[in-house]
């Protein structure tokens, strides 16, 4: 090749150098990867979309609160002012032929319903339904309740105000509004129409509005709301990012985390509170993005994948809401009082003699326990879910389980719903039928993901549950669940867009009932959720990382999860990816036996003799510590249950009045009295935040004032505080729940002066809550009325006499 044929040739690639770099990164940025979260903001900003804004209220029936809403059609334009670009929403005229066909500006249905005094219904449409008013899985009993006495209404200038005891909604003509406030008057939130920013504020914000794509002519609703200077706002469900939303942009889409500290979610729940004194519920399965002021401050813009809005806000405090929401979506259901004991996991034990082995070493090294776990490997092959215990591994399976249930040893096996190829299985489920198909009638994916949108499917594969749960088995492992093909066709006759986020309820509801069917027991253990799934406990926190920020992480995503209906929570103590770090598994335990359930699983081991004896002797007192507290445990889930409550909770919702407890994230309440700082990294002592009053450490007997204190843990490696006046009940240790002996509880009163102290007790034999209150006479205490009728034999001490007897 002569110089200047080679010199031409560098010439022409020089430029091509720079251009083929940017062309791979526009690719990248645009690459949608399989089951990557659906996130449907972009829709709502771009040019060749139509935005139709809610302008005013051109009909409204006081009576049924039904009425219309005049949208006006804008788009995208852009504007330009010294060398900066923005774009702006200008009104166009329509642009369908026949023009005499279709409206400009669309006049549409919009209502207001009351479903409790404290709830309101809000639903807008952006065209015509051909089905309104569908059952909903997410709601009791399929539809949501009406109120027709508590609100009354009232005729104001301009608009429309229906009131109760609790606050007041306010319809506004124009420009149309929906204004919400407390009993006292004080605004909340307000809808957001085009006027509110265009005067104040040079940044373009979409206000109240839906999307028609250009490219489908599909519809999306845009609910947007006002915020406060400081509002906070909280839940989402299992969210694993900063536990203020306030600034960030959410996206709810099921998804396979991977982790814990990301910003995709396992659970993903349409539903959070504010501080301000209301919350809201996002009625659909579709995709929904929120924008928590992250864009513009002012703005919550609920960008949600669905054609219509059916909005649902709750008023009051937060248990007031958390009640509200769960009494629209269920409440969980009791879980038996074996669930409350250890679980011992690992992945994976591969036989029969590996679940008998860790049994018989847990009683050896007296580890209380009460349930054993296996993962993945019980099947003949490793992962490949055929409901087949392998016959060379396990020799009498059944006889396995009666043996460990004897010994106080309940089994749980994993299982996931999808099927691959190799899978004995896969050819009757697509025979069958029983899986999600594409647009071609085929499978989307290599693997058959089961349709449990399909009668058929849920009884072929509740058969397939049963037939374990007949042979002994105590749970089943609800994993998986996020990865429901979003371009699949289903059996409901609806598409991905809308059964993605749908199907993990499904698929807990499916095991649930079986479960419930055979065993009459409230158990699963699941990983993926939606809302509704909170009927149908319990869930634990994925695939954690083995690491400080891992832990903290956990514990975000499980306040989280607390403040959107569920109760029940669990997590892998000590991370799930690699073998525990020995500290981190010790702080990890103390934050894992005081949660509402207790699993040690994730890469071996995980046992915790494997770890030496030192560390086997802590365990054990971290684990003695919580079945002595069994009596506490099994009243708090009991009240949870009834209330709506988390049993891992975050501060306000018992100090809804105290600023401080509205920005703790690392730290909770363990039911109503427990306070349970966990030490996120090796330190001897930690900063702890206590709201009002006084606070006893349950370990050494120290008394704190409320506000911040430096506190060192006791011997169990966390900070646990006792509140001032509380009754803790305790029961005699005992290596399995089975073998409790509940004829004798043991009152603790956690007092410093005071003349009572009260707390609560359930009985697992008729699961009636108690409550018990303890009079102080002249230092000593004494049960002020024994409801047991001498059924049961009171043991009744103060916490300063607990701490000697127990040598703390």
């Amino acid at each position: 090749m002569n110089r200047f044929f080679t010199k031409g040739v560098i010439a022409f690639m020089l430029p091509m150098l720079w251009f083929f770099p940017q062309v791979l990164k526009a690719q990248i940025q645009n690459m949608k990867l399989l089951n990557v979260p659906v996130d449907i903001s972009d829709d709502f900003k771009s040019f060749t979309n139509t935005y139709y804004l809610a302008d005013s209220l051109s009909q409204f029936d006081a009576a049924t609160g039904t009425g219309r809403v005049v949208y006006k059609r804008y788009v995208y334009s852009s504007r330009q002012a010294f060398d900066n670009m923005l774009g702006v929403l200008k009104p166009v005229k329509a642009n369908e032929f026949p023009e005499t066909e279709y409206e400009a500006s669309p006049s549409l249905p919009f209502s207001i319903q009351f479903v409790s005094p404290k709830t309101i219904r809000v639903r807008a449409s952006s065209g015509f339904q051909v089905k309104p008013n569908p059952e909903s899985l997410m709601l009791v009993n399929g539809k949501a309740p009406v109120d027709t006495r508590s609100w009354n209404y009232s005729k104001i200038s301009g608009g429309h105000r229906y009131a109760s005891d609790y606050g007041s909604v306010t319809i506004m003509e124009h420009p149309w509004r929906v204004e919400i406030r407390d009993a006292k008057g004080k605004l909340l939130t307000k809808t957001m129409h085009h006027v509110d920013n265009a005067d104040s504020s040079y940044t373009p914000v979409l206000p109240f509005s839906y999307v028609r794509r250009a490219s489908d002519y599909s519809r999306s609703m845009s609910a947007v709301f006002s915020l406060g200077p400081d509002e906070k706002i909280f839940g989402c469900g299992e969210s694993f990012t900063q536990f203020n939303k306030r600034g960030q942009k959410v996206v709810l889409w099921a998804d396979d985390a991977n982790g814990v500290q990301n910003e995709t979610m396992y659970k993903p729940i349409p539903f959070f509170m504010s501080n301000r004194g209301y919350g809201m519920f996002m009625h659909t399965s579709s995709p929904i993005t929120c924008d928590f002021g992250k864009y513009f401050n002012g703005a919550n813009s609920l960008m949600i994948g669905d054609d219509e809005l059916d909005l649902f806000v709750f008023l009051g405090a937060p248990k007031d809401i958390l009640d509200e929401y769960t009494n629209l979506t269920g409440k969980a259901a009791m879980p038996p009082l074996w669930s409350f004991g250890f679980w011992m996991s690992r992945i994976t034990y591969f036989s029969e003699q590996d679940g008998r082995n860790v049994a018989a070493k847990l009683r050896e090294n007296q580890i209380p326990a009460d349930v054993i776990h296996f993962d993945t490997g019980w099947f003949t092959t490793d992962w490949r879910t055929d409901y087949k215990f392998a016959p060379d591994r396990f020799k009498d399976p059944a006889k396995m389980m009666t043996d460990l249930k004897a010994d106080g040893f309940h089994i749980s096996l994993w299982q996931l719903p999808y099927f691959t190829p190799k899978n004995k299985l896969f050819p009757e489920i697509i025979e069958k039928g029983l899986a999600v198909k594409d647009a071609k009638g085929n499978i989307p994916y290599e693997d058959a993901t089961l349709d449990f949108s399909n009668p058929a499917t849920v009884t072929w594969y509740q058969e397939k549950i049963a037939s374990l749960l007949k042979m002994g088995v105590g749970a089943i492992k609800v994993d998986f669940g996020e990865a429901a093909p979003d371009n699949g066709l289903y059996y409901s006759g609806k598409t991905g867009f809308y059964e993605h986020n749908l199907y993990p309820l499904r698929y807990n509801k499916a095991v649930a009932d079986i479960t419930k069917q055979v065993n009459g027991e409230n158990i699963i253990w699941a990983r993926s959720a939606w809302a509704g799934s909170q009927r149908y406990p319990l869930h634990w926190g994925g695939d954690a990382e083995n690491t400080n920020t891992g832990m903290a992480a956990e514990l975000r995503g499980g306040l989280s999860f607390g403040l959107s209906g569920f109760a029940f929570w669990s997590h892998d103590i000590g991370g799930f990816v690699q073998k525990t770090p020995e500290d981190l598994y010790r702080r990890w335990a103390a934050f894992g036996f005081l949660t509402s359930h207790t699993r040690s699983h994730g890469m071996p081991p995980k046992e915790p003799w494997e770890y030496g004896e030192s560390f086997n002797n802590y365990f054990r007192l971290a684990d003695n510590m919580r079945y002595q507290l069994m009596p506490y445990i099994y009243a708090q889930a009991k009240v949870c249950t009834e209330k709506g409550l988390p049993m891992v909770r975050a501060l306000f919702v018992e100090y809804p009045n105290d600023p401080g407890s509205w920005l703790v994230d690392d730290e909770y309440l363990f039911g109503s009295d427990i306070l349970v700082a966990p030490l996120l990294e090796n330190v001897t002592e930690r900063n702890v935040y206590l709201p009002p009053g006084k606070w006893i450490d349950y370990q050494s007997g120290t008394v704190y004032e409320g506000g911040w204190r430096s506190i060192a843990p006791g011997a169990v490696q966390a900070v646990i505080l006792v509140r001032d006046g509380a009754v803790i009940p305790h029961i005699k240790l005992a290596q399995s729940t089975m073998k409790m002996d509940w004829s004798t509880l043991k009152l603790v009163a956690y007092t410093t002066g005071a003349q009572q102290a009260k707390g609560f007790v359930c009985l697992p034999k008729d699961n009636v809550l108690h409550e018990v209150t303890l009079d102080n006479q002249g230092g000593f205490f004494k049960l002020n009325k024994d409801w047991s009728n001498g059924a049961i034999r009171w043991e009744i001490q103060s916490n300063t006499e607990y701490n000697k007897s127990a040598g703390k």
